[in-house]
């Protein structure tokens, strides 16, 4: 299997640049990859779901709301996302669920604070598939 996430070092910020057969996959291995930032994805439950539709003017768009998205569900409610199914995915809409569980301080090491994505670098490329990429502020 081809890989579905590597991390970007950048100054004040981290990135990641996720890859995928189609759209969908790209932008649920980009949201893996947010999550991998913030903590290990091996000590994560699918204890719970959240539901999640977005629209946006364009894909870049969508793709930094999603992203803002989850932050918010992790900073609100303490979830962390381990799986994501994109139901729907067009250049201007998204429906998906997140699947994970409440961050437990006994079972789970935060790694960083990821405070945002943002729009600086930010990419998506089809060429073979998908490549996106995207930095955090952090």
């Amino acid at each position: 299997m081809t890989k579905e996430f590597e991390v970007l070092d950048h100054t004040a910020d981290i990135g990641i640049i996720a890859y995928g057969a189609d759209l969908k996959q790209a932008f649920a291995n980009a949201a893996r990859g947010l999550f991998s930032l913030i903590t290990s994805l091996g000590g994560v439950e699918e204890a719970l779901h959240r539901d999640i539709e977005l629209t946006a003017a364009d894909a870049e768009s969508l793709l930094v709301d999603w992203l803002n998205e989850l932050i918010y569900y992790f900073d609100a409610e303490g979830i962390l996302f381990k799986r994501f199914d994109i139901i729907e995915l067009n250049n201007s809409h998204l429906k998906a669920r997140g699947y994970g569980e409440k961050a437990d301080s006994a079972r789970h090491e935060l790694k960083m604070g990821v405070k945002a994505a943002t729009y600086h670098m930010l990419k998506i490329e089809k060429n073979n598939g998908y490549r996106v990429q995207v930095l955090f502020d952090i």
